[in-house]
């Protein structure tokens, strides 16, 4: 049987929450196979059962319990919090109590246009009644809309979580949403929240230990180092589920539900084989291995969209030591910086949010039957090192990272580059700089110096949005002791290339924060059934289900905002209370 560790012990494995990204990754999923409730007892019985520890599992377990329902907490890893508690455990949230009492109407029609313009811009319709969305697709971001302020409503008012407006870290500016210059987002800045304590680049550990905290203040089972491998099935609803703990398989049962709210399935290779592009590596939890897709097949589970993910870029040669990352290449510092495909060309605005410039990685040409993005190229000059060193991926002191390729000259630096993938051949599919790299690349550069020099990015408008400037300042923040002063042109995220070397590099490939693909669910939060209908007491939120926002990151903390939402919703509905 798993421990039901004493709060001392809890904290002390929430406070490893971080170390925990070196762990060796879970087991690939296990098969499972639903079945009937055998005549046996259960080894425990609650009203409600929740799989997982993060943000979604966490605010389920939390709204159940503050209703006075029995709940049980299982978590498969040693420590609690899940991915949330590694973030920056922000939560994207619209109308919130902060936007409120500031007096900014966040009104349901205007937010809805945005986030379904967003998510789904293929066919988007503004005089659709769904905005062209299908009925199910609407009504779930519908449903993130309805109840999202309900969920951080709800969690300040039984103590679990506290929050405030987030503000841009050491900048103290209102965050931008990702795509703020749609002009359908009329609320561009200020939905997204922070922890009211512990914030600060590392909230989510913040935001984690208060819900884990608020389980132990009120007697809730928390079983770490359980791996629920199976559901129980009786009469087609499930009743409860099998796990493993220390080598023995123990039966939780479930009188109202079972909520998952689980990881995707980053850490996987047989899932990102099968259903990404280009996936080298991620910064989710070691659990994220997609357990929940299996399980609830056996169930009989429509499955939704597989192919997602909450994307950004990583370094290449660093994901292929280790996929399970610390962190990822999220914000590009820099000024005198561009990104370069391996025919020399610039292909994105390279200040862009992480979810959609990573998405640049998967252009296809048929004419030559290649990704040609498949491996981007970060240059930048001895400028934006010296005075942006330490930001991610730029080392803090001189040229110490062994993924930085160096060159004294433009071409030296081509060359050294060329090699190096040479050597990596065999882990690209063979990507090497193209015939004709150097010319079109110095060709490129070029254009980027006279666009740095004018104010304006002709090719893909860079610093042009708010978003740009507004996250440049804070994750291009000059390192003390810099030689080099303020950008003085008049696009402070562009600054021309120094006339003579020493010039860097490093190499870019497609990762993720975690996947976002899984079981089908409705606007309750119930898994749904082959045939459509919802598979009664069962239920999910968080990365382990197909994402009810598709693949838009709305803003800053548009993972955690939705998995909190559908966690609130599932404990609900699942007590027969309307939401």
């Amino acid at each position: 049987m798993a421990t039901n560790h004493d709060r001392s012990d809890s904290r002390l494995s929430r406070r490893s929450l971080l170390a925990g990204a070196g762990l060796a990754a879970a087991a690939a999923t296990i098969p499972a196979e639903a079945h009937a409730a055998p005549a046996r007892a259960w080894d425990q019985m609650a009203d409600i059962v929740c799989v997982g520890s993060g943000a979604a599992a966490c605010s389920a377990a939390v709204t159940a319990a503050a209703a006075g329902a029995k709940v049980i907490v299982i978590e498969k890893m040693p420590f609690l919090g899940g991915t949330t508690g590694k973030s920056g455990g922000v939560v994207w949230i619209c109308n919130h109590f902060g936007l409120r009492a500031q007096g900014i109407r966040d009104e349901k029609a205007d937010a809805m246009a945005y986030m379904c313009r967003f998510s789904f811009p293929q066919v988007y319709d503004p005089t659709s009644p769904t905005l062209g969305l299908t009925e199910a697709d609407y009504r779930l971001i519908e449903a993130f809309y309805d109840h999202g302020h309900e969920a951080i409503d709800h969690l300040q008012a039984v103590d679990a979580a506290r929050f405030k407006q987030f503000r841009l870290w050491g900048v103290d500016e209102p965050a931008p949403d990702y795509a703020d210059h749609l002009p359908e987002n009329k609320v561009p800045t200020g939905r997204a929240l922070e922890p009211a304590t512990g914030a600060g680049g590392q909230g989510g550990g913040s935001l984690a230990m208060q819900l884990t905290d608020w389980l132990e203040r009120h007697k809730v089972p928390i079983l770490t180092e359980t791996r629920v491998t199976r559901l129980v099935m009786d009469g087609g609803r499930a009743v409860g589920v099998e796990a493993e703990a220390n080598g023995k398989t123990i039966r939780i049962g479930a009188r109202k539900a079972v909520i998952f709210g689980t990881g995707g399935y980053a850490h996987n290779l047989d899932l990102v084989g099968l259903h990404q592009t280009a996936l080298y590596g991620s910064c989710a939890m070691p659990g994220s291995t997609g357990d929940f897709i299996s399980i609830a097949g056996a169930a009989g589970a429509a499955m939704g969209t597989l192919d997602g993910a909450w994307r950004t870029q990583v370094l290449f040669e660093e994901a292929l030591e280790n996929r399970e990352l610390g962190v990822c290449a999220f914000f590009l510092p820099g000024d005198s910086m561009l990104l370069l495909n391996k025919y020399g060309r610039r292909v994105v605005n390279e200040k862009r949010c992480y979810n959609d410039r990573t998405r640049v990685h998967f252009a296809y040409d048929p004419v030559r039957d290649e990704y040609p993005n498949q491996l981007l190229f970060m240059l930048f000059d001895q400028r934006s090192l010296d005075r942006f060193g330490g930001a991610y991926p730029m080392p803090a002191s001189g040229t110490d990272s062994p993924y930085l390729v160096k060159g004294d000259s433009w071409d030296a630096l081509f060359d050294r580059l060329d090699a190096k993938l040479s050597a990596l051949g065999a882990r690209s599919g063979g990507v090497r700089l193209a015939p004709g790299f150097a010319a079109a690349a110095k060709e490129s550069l070029g254009r980027y110096d006279a666009y740095a020099k004018a104010g304006r990015d002709a090719d893909f408008d860079r610093g042009a949005q708010l978003y740009d400037v507004q996250w440049h300042k804070l994750f291009s923040a000059a390192r003390e002791g810099s030689p080099h002063g303020a950008n003085p042109y008049p696009n402070i995220t562009m600054h021309p290339f120094a006339d003579e070397g020493p010039y860097y590099a490093f190499i870019l490939a497609a990762g993720a924060l975690d996947t976002n693909g899984g079981p089908r669910i409705n606007h309750h939060a119930q898994v749904l059934s082959a045939n459509g209908e919802p598979i009664p007491g069962l239920y999910g939120a968080g990365n382990c289900i197909a994402a009810p926002t598709r693949n838009a990151y709305y803003g800053a903390g548009g993972t955690i905002g939705p998995a909190l939402t559908f966690g609130y919703i599932a404990a609900n509905h699942a007590l027969g209370k309307s939401v």
